[in-house]
Order: C-alpha cells, then structure tokens, then sequence
C-alpha cells in the first residue's frame, strides 16, 4: 500500500513536470484494493485492470521501474512504452491489461475465466471496475454468461462514489449487489480501506468463485484525486466524499494493534521512497519509444510462398 501511494504521488510529479505524455489517472485514497484482493489471489490467476490500474499493477508485482518507463513512453516500459498509463499489461504475472474504456476490462477477464474453465487451471479471473461501471451493458452480458456456465470470475466493484465527474447515484438506479443478485451471482460488500478486511472477503469470494462461479466484492472507498491528473474538481464542491478513513492510516492503526512497532512501519516508509527515487531514475535514463516500432507486434508477419 505505501508502495502505491508513493509512486502515484511521484507520477503526480511528473506529470506535473512534463514528463509523462498523455492522462493519468491516480488510484490514491483505494491502494486497500488492490493490495487486499491480490494478497489473496494464486499465482495463476489473471487480472483484468482499468483505466485506475497502477494499484492493481503494482500490488500484482509487475516491475517498478518497468512500470514508470511504461508510463514515461520509454522503450524500456512493460509493453515497450506503446500502452502508457491505460494499457499497461504484463502476462508473467498474470496481468491482461488496463483499458482506458470504462467497463472495458470485464468480457477480457469473462474470456479468461472460460479459459481457466476449459483448461482446468483451478485459476480465477479478476475484473477490476469502477461503480461508474455498472450501467455498462458489457457488465450486465458478462454476469449472463459468467451465472449460465458457472464461471471462474470474481468481479471486484471499486465503489469510489464516482462516475468520472458525477456521483454515481445520478448515472445507475440500482445498487451492485442488487444488480448481481438479479443474475443469482453472490456477493459480499466491505470497506475498502480496511486492507484486512479487503483481504478476508477476497479469500472467501476466490475460493467460492473456483469451483461455484462467479461472485462480486464491492468495496466502499474514496477516490481522493480528480477523475484525472489536473482535473479541476470544481464538481465535488458540494460533494465532499464518504469520509472514510485514510487506508493507510487504518493499516498502520491495525499493525500497532498487532504489535508492529512504530518504528518498523517507518522504516519501512523510508525503505519504500528509495526504491520508488531509483525506479524513477532508472526510467527516466531508458530510451524513448520509437516512432519505426510502434506496429511491432501488431501483425503477423506471413510466410513468404515459393513459386
């Protein structure tokens, strides 16, 4: 969790500075998320992010530095600079990819799950959405066919409040869990910056999902940036959000109850701002993408024929 939060505020930095092309959209204030549901994911499962993904990247374990020269327009970058920020996709670890188009991620993750499902994997999908989501009509097609062949899918609804600049009350009628029940889909809802209970529900939900179909975590959190970096927010003055706990000062709360000493967590802090300032600088000396490669990969090249 610090981990995230320190590197989106640096990205915060260098979008500030010009140094990152393109919008980002910062997950700061729902790093309990991330960090809750990959703790209790296996190695085989996959992940489908959004357009807010660096948390979910992050907390799966792609490269740092990788990451930031993604993001930067590096060639040194996870997919070699040419996704950026929305895009960004690492399959070592299981990562499909983020999307910059809201509800987007949802049938990939659905796909991976009948693929879990046929190849007897015993993996789970993960689709990752925000509450702006759920009037997507991909969602409500996905639940369908995820409820009729008992699916391997955990679809996990970030509930931040939001959709984009409006409150997601005045965009969706009905409430998630009323939504997946429509389609005999389990679900359970917590709070999302409480990483504990995150974890807890995710371990429950993923178990469930690998051999009785799919399930939805909702998770109340706080979005505590714009939509997007730069985003002016003149729309939150008279909506000032939930009032949730910070999630990292409710995980520090919860180490010292369980006699992690002030001291460690700091040092921990401190360990965590170094490896961000060296994944920064390793970023910032990779070579930019280039222009010549940026169809590499996109067709396959075919035979040539003899006469």
């Amino acid at each position: 969790m610090r981990l995230i939060r320190s590197a989106e505020l640096r990205l915060a930095e260098l979008f500030a500075g010009g140094e990152v092309p393109g919008f980002i959209h910062l997950s700061i204030g729902q790093e309990a998320v991330a960090t809750g549901v990959m703790a209790a994911l296996e190695a085989v499962d996959t992940i489908a992010s959004n357009h807010r993904g660096h948390g979910h990247c992050l907390a799966r374990g792609v490269d740092l530095a990788g990451l930031f020269a993604e993001i930067m327009g590096k060639d040194s970058g996870l997919c070699r600079g040419r996704g950026g920020s929305m895009h960004v996709a690492d399959m070592q670890v299981g990562m499909l990819g983020a999307n910059g188009i809201v509800g987007a991620g949802i049938p990939l993750a659905t796909g991976s799950a009948l693929a879990h499902q046929v190849r007897g994997t015993g993996g789970v999908a993960v689709a990752f959405f925000g509450d702006g989501a759920l009037a997507e009509g991909v969602l409500h097609e996905s639940m369908n066919l995820a409820a009729l062949w008992k699916l391997p899918l955990l679809l996990v609804c970030e509930n931040n409040g939001w959709s984009e600049f409006s409150p997601a009350e005045r965009q969706f009628a009905a409430r998630s869990l009323e939504l997946v029940a429509a389609f005999g889909i389990p679900g359970e809802q917590v709070n999302g910056n409480d990483v504990f209970a995150v974890s807890a529900a995710a371990g429950r939900l993923r178990a469930q999902a690998a051999g009785q179909g799919p399930r939805l975590l909702e998770c109340l959190t706080d979005r505590a940036r714009g939509h997007y970096e730069g985003d002016p927010q003149r729309y939150r003055a008279d909506q000032p959000g939930r009032g949730l706990a910070d999630p990292l000062d409710l995980c520090r709360g919860h180490l010292r109850r369980l006699r992690v000493s002030a001291a460690q967590i700091d040092a921990t802090d401190a360990e965590v701002e170094q490896t961000v300032t060296a994944a920064v600088a390793k970023a910032r000396a990779g070579a930019p993408a280039r222009y010549a490669d940026a169809a590499a990969d996109v067709y396959t090249r075919l035979p040539t024929m003899s006469a």
